[in-house]
């Protein structure tokens, strides 16, 4: 058996799964520590048997950047000189975050053409000077990026070797294994990355300590962005990939509920909706820069888009909902739980679509209003789904979350809503059956009749990754092969992505 976790802005869901059976589903108000709010309800699913692991979509890290609360004083290293002066590191963060991570950019000699030609020599001496005044400003995490270190990440490894030597015990993290081709983006998510490494630590050592004080001896794994798995020493190493865990959740839950591989899902919790789309039964991954907090990234993100309406979300004159919501307080402050905060959920509740708290303290709201609230929530979601849709062909909608009773039987301009069995907790349910993932994202010189020699190398590089993460060897596939030609490049330059995904070896 496997227990999924997701922890959301308003609940914590819990799900006891055997194989693709639900045994027991709970719900809990997500705690102000999250911590706790976690144990709560493991506690709910009165968990009885041989229990093989346990996967968690937390929002830890993301919480803490968008706070910007607990990151570690943190430095950027970007080996590059004599290019790229013109735009430092951090140049483009938020003031206020800067100075949560007392952001230090500090540029070096290094950094590779797209081909793999060196820009210049990498100058030890210069990275330990670098290293004299990283350790005297009291930084405790360090960043390095370099000039197309997807293509070749040789001078990051030498630079990490260098500088772990005169910082021992400062965490490092290195770009080519965190964000994808684009300097500034990828240096900005491994800067992200450093600055949540110490708080990995501590949040990796509580939740294993919650497991153990319920007497779960089973491995546990957080979920990453893409819908994979990720054990805690890759959680130590990488905080950043599991920001979208979530909605990824959310999304690969739906997959297994609805039986559908390909469609748009419509994810209502408490505080947010997010609207994604399936293909092949993974979510789609953005294309573009992903802004986080303010800060432009290109690390693997889904393509989700999130609207503030919520189960929590507040109510206004003119049918207005939300942008902002109760949350974690959503039990004391909505009107049928005896608060003065008039909610969605207390909408659902008078419309007769829940039955939640006492009915009878919001009998007194006019009818008119609550049909006006309910038609402005399916509009907005109506118009979300459209804007996520790349085809004019039919796209199957998947509601679920608890908030997906506010959705209609069918959207204007999409259809049918299918919402399967045990919607609420779809999101516990896509952590419980994530699978262990292996991506390779990079640019290959193709010489004439070397393609299929390229691709298959990829591919291995792919299944190999899935691997070492954990999956059972025999049951890795590939999912994703992506191949572009980049014509304004010389030596037949390609881009290839692979990514390849099987089940945990447990």
């Amino acid at each position: 058996m496997r227990i999924g976790i997701d922890v959301g802005g308003t609940n914590t869901d819990a799900v006891l799964m055997d194989g693709d059976r639900v045994v027991s589903a709970v719900k809990r108000a997500t705690s102000k520590d999250v911590t706790s709010g976690i144990v709560s309800a493991i506690e709910g699913l009165n968990v009885h048997g041989d229990v093989r692991a346990v996967m968690i979509g937390t929002t830890h890290f993301i919480n803490a950047l968008v706070e910007a609360d607990r990151l570690a004083p943190t430095a950027s290293v970007r080996l590059g000189l004599p290019a790229t002066t013109s735009l430092p590191p951090f140049v483009d963060w938020p003031d206020r975050l800067v100075e949560a991570v007392s952001g230090r950019g500090y540029l070096c000699h290094g950094g590779h053409e797209f081909d793999g030609r060196v820009i210049s020599e990498l100058d030890p001496d210069e990275l330990r000077r670098t290293a004299e005044d990283i350790r005297a400003r009291g930084i405790r995490s360090v960043a390095i990026s370099s000039i197309f270190s997807p293509v070749n990440q040789e001078f990051e490894e030498r630079a990490a070797e260098i500088l772990a030597e005169e910082l021992p015990g400062v965490p490092i993290s290195l770009s080519y294994e965190i964000g994808r081709i684009g300097l500034l983006e990828r240096e900005n998510a491994t800067i992200v990355n450093a600055a949540l490494r110490e708080l990995a630590d501590e949040i990796v050592d509580g939740l294993a300590q919650a497991m153990a004080g319920l007497g779960i001896t089973a491995p546990l794994y957080l979920s990453q962005n893409d819908g994979t798995l990720m054990d805690l020493e890759f959680a130590r190493r990488y905080p950043v990939a599991t920001f979208a865990s979530g909605p990824t959740n959310s999304m690969r839950g739906a997959a297994v509920l609805s039986g559908l591989e390909t469609c748009a899902v419509v994810d209502i919790g408490g505080t947010t909706s997010d609207i994604g789309v399936l293909n092949g039964a993974f979510p789609r991954e953005a294309t573009t820069e992903v802004t986080v907090a303010g800060i432009r990234t290109n690390f693997r993100m889904p393509d989700v888009l999130s609207i503030g309406i919520g189960g929590g979300s507040r109510i206004r004159e003119g049918h207005r909902v939300g942008p902002d919501s109760v949350g974690y307080e959503l039990t004391s402050r909505a009107l049928v739980f005896g608060g003065s905060t008039l909610t969605a959920t207390d909408i659902a509740v008078a419309a007769g679509l829940a039955e939640l708290g006492d009915p009878a303290l919001v009998a007194h709201l006019d009818r008119e209003m609550v049909a006006g609230v309910l038609k402005r929530i399916a509009d907005d979601v109506a118009e979300a789904v459209e804007r996520m849709r790349t085809s004019p062909e039919p796209m199957p909608v998947v509601g679920v979350g608890g908030g997906s009773i506010l959705l209609p039987d069918a959207l204007p301009g999409c259809g049918e809503v299918h919402r399967p069995g045990n919607y609420a907790v779809a999101n516990a349910i896509g952590a419980a059956i994530a699978q262990v993932g292996g991506e390779v994202d990079r640019i290959y010189t193709v010489a004439p009749g070397r393609r299929e020699a390229v691709v298959d190398q990829a591919k291995q590089e792919a299944v190999d990754r899935a691997v070492a993460g954990g999956a059972r060897p025999g049951s890795v596939r590939i999912v994703e092969f992506d191949e572009i030609p980049l014509p304004y490049l010389p030596g037949d330059a390609t881009r290839i992505k692979v990514k390849a995904v099987g089940e945990l070896h447990a």
